[in-house]
């Protein structure tokens, strides 16, 4: 029997990743939701500029100021709870729960704001911002469980693409059906859409191969013996019943030095969504916010560099010679070093150079699009158990980043029109991409640790033959 199943494994992994199974079929539900998610997350940004050309609506910009922040307040709420309770309950169940209750929340937005004002939509903002911080721990548990260790960057890609391609669709629909249709039609639309997704997601969804209804036994199979492959005994395989080993977390220099590019990352990436269209208008005369598409292509230029980055690296996953470890801090620099250089040279940009600044903040923000297959996916590698836990921890204190940035943006930038005020604040956001992206190159690693499953060390002489067998083989 042993023997029989040593043949399966082999034979399938020959071909590994070029038949279409029911894991691509989850990622692809996973990249619409996310797509859902996002599209629901930014259409007030755009909605907002309709609303306040209605003299009911009419408020400071303070007001909307703490209108769009209200969904990042409670965003962070429930990262870390959401990781803990994907892994009780299912990754399945935390999503359905989280994006049923915001798709609800967006239809209601529109008489939120007619019945309560900015103060009803500011709490309905703040619910949406907590059901959307379970999505990304809860992903990370899924693709854990069902994404085989090689194929971990680029079906986690593929699925995480989704923000782009929702932030795209809204950006590029929502003038359109505002002066079609008026401002509430795209909170309509985006949550009824939410809806759809969570009834599809209800029928076809899985927590696992495992409890899959429509998955094959021969790819049930591969993913359990890859998996198997990945770690020292079947004890440190994904389960839930392991108690999270919370001290062993903050003591690890890798996931330390993945929480420190997670917020250089954050800090970087929401400098330039937040910041850069204000500098672009005050310094460099242009206006990106008030053209559709111009607002959409940084995002454009991330989705087209996502598949870009995972082609180059199903290119060298073919070379032996390179390891995980490499690959990750590879793609982890290009995404954080790169944007770093050009994000100072975008300070140095002449006014009458609008084009040029433009490309330069396309750039930007498409090439760190490579994180995706560095840090993004990292949590899984140190812990396939934890992994939904370990993005929770660093997804929360990364989006404190987010809140911190603009605020200091505001204590250092007094005036608006000075541009040298504003390449210190891209001197601060270089700044962190190097610190963040040299410590994870130092301490950062792409292997099982051992508090995966402290209990594995006590039970590895108790290991099954066929995993003894197959330590030894690799061990050669």
């Amino acid at each position: 029997m042993p023997e029989s199943i040593g043949k399966v494994k082999n034979r399938r992994f020959e071909d590994e990743g070029s038949a279409f199974g029911e894991r691509h079929v989850q990622m692809f539900l996973l990249f619409f939701g996310l797509m859902v998610a996002f599209a629901m997350r930014v259409n007030l940004s755009v909605a907002i500029v309709a609303m306040t050309e209605l003299p009911e609506y009419n408020w400071s910009e303070q007001t909307k100021s703490l209108v769009l922040s209200s969904f990042f307040w409670g965003y962070v709420l429930t990262q870390v709870p959401a990781g803990v309770l994907a892994r009780k309950f299912g990754a399945k169940a935390t999503i359905l729960t989280g994006l049923s209750i915001c798709s609800i929340l967006n239809v209601l937005t529109p008489h939120c704001a007619k019945l309560g004002g900015w103060q009803l939509l500011c709490s309905a903002r703040l619910l949406e911002g907590i059901c959307q911080g379970v999505l990304y721990p809860s992903y990370h548990t899924l693709i854990s469980a069902w994404v085989p260790p090689r194929e971990r960057a680029s079906l986690g890609t593929y699925a995480y693409v989704g923000a782009q391609f929702g932030t795209i669709t809204m950006l590029a629909s929502s003038g359109l059906l505002a002066s079609m249709a008026g401002w509430s039609s795209i909170f309509y639309i985006s949550g009824g859409v939410g809806c759809l997704w969570v009834a599809v997601y209800f029928r076809r969804g899985s927590s696992s191969p495992r409890v899959s209804r429509c998955i094959s036994d021969e790819e049930r199979q591969l993913i359990e013996l890859t998996q198997a492959s990945e770690v020292t005994t079947k004890s440190e395989q994904p389960k839930e019943s392991i108690p999270t080993p919370w001290l062993s977390f903050f003591t690890s220099p890798p996931f330390l030095a993945l929480i420190a590019t997670h917020c250089a990352s954050t800090w970087g990436f929401w400098t330039l969504l937040t910041q850069i269209p204000s500098y672009m208008k005050n310094v460099l005369g242009k206006d990106i916010k008030a053209n559709a598409l111009l607002s959409a292509l940084p995002y454009v230029v991330m989705l087209v560099l996502s598949f870009f980055f995972v082609w180059v690296s199903k290119i060298l996953q073919r070379k032996d010679s390179i390891t995980l470890s490499f690959s990750r801090k590879t793609f982890n620099s290009i995404g954080q070093f790169i944007p770093m250089i050009l994000l100072v040279a975008l300070g140095y940009v002449p006014r009458d150079q609008d084009i040029l600044a433009v490309v330069l903040l396309s750039l930007t923000i498409g090439i760190s699009a490579a994180t995706n297959l560095g840090f993004m996916i990292n949590h899984i590698d140190l812990s396939p158990n934890f992994a939904g836990v370990l993005m929770g921890i660093s997804n929360c204190i990364a989006n404190v980043m987010s809140i911190i940035g603009p605020l200091l943006v505001g204590v250092l930038v007094t005036d608006k029109h000075n541009a040298n005020q504003w390449r210190l604040v891209f001197f601060i956001a270089a700044g962190f991409y190097l610190v963040g992206n040299g410590l994870f190159v130092l301490f950062g690693r792409a292997n099982i640790q051992h508090w995966n499953d402290p209990r594995a060390k006590s039970t590895r002489r108790s290991s099954t033959p066929q995993l003894e067998t197959q330590e030894k083989t690799e061990e050669a």
